[in-house]
């Protein structure tokens, strides 16, 4: 029987250094404003730097860690990324599956992360995880756009 699922044989795991150009070739891809390289390797082995692998190329990354949030601990999605080849397969809500439930078993109660204020797609992928616009930072953005800040109670 042939298995027709685009999400087969995507696995997701733990990123290591020699993922890190993959990731980086992804960020400049899907990005105007990417990340420097070496941002990348500030976030290596971290509990919260996935990669989506399949046929052993990676097609899409997360970055999420903890922030003080005034005394207390809170998630923060800080890059997600999925390569243009295999968008609109799941992969960016597996990343995100994954990503949430690694910061909510570390003991967070609330997600947080920021989107540009145009990008719907992304809008409308977290919005279908339970993130709801918390308020926006004018000028967010090196190029002057807004971000809208958005957060999920655990």
């Amino acid at each position: 029987m042939t298995n027709t699922d685009p999400r087969a044989g995507i696995e997701i795991r733990e990123v290591g250094r020699a993922d890190l150009l993959s990731v980086f070739r992804i960020e400049k891809r899907s990005f105007d404003q990417p990340w420097p390289y070496a941002a990348f390797e500030r976030f290596l082995g971290g509990p919260g730097f996935l990669v989506a692998e399949a046929d052993d190329r990676i097609v899409g990354y997360v970055i999420a860690d903890t922030v003080d949030g005034g005394g207390t601990r809170i998630g923060h999605i800080k890059d997600l990324a999925v390569a243009p080849t295999h968008r609109q397969q799941g992969i960016g809500q597996r990343l995100l599956t994954r990503a949430v439930g690694s910061l909510a078993a570390s003991g967070v109660r609330q997600v947080k992360l920021e989107v540009r204020r145009t990008n719907e797609t992304a809008r409308a992928l977290y919005s279908s995880f339970g993130f709801e616009r918390h308020h926006v930072v004018p000028d967010y953005y090196d190029d002057g756009e807004d971000a809208y800040v958005l957060i999920k109670r655990l």
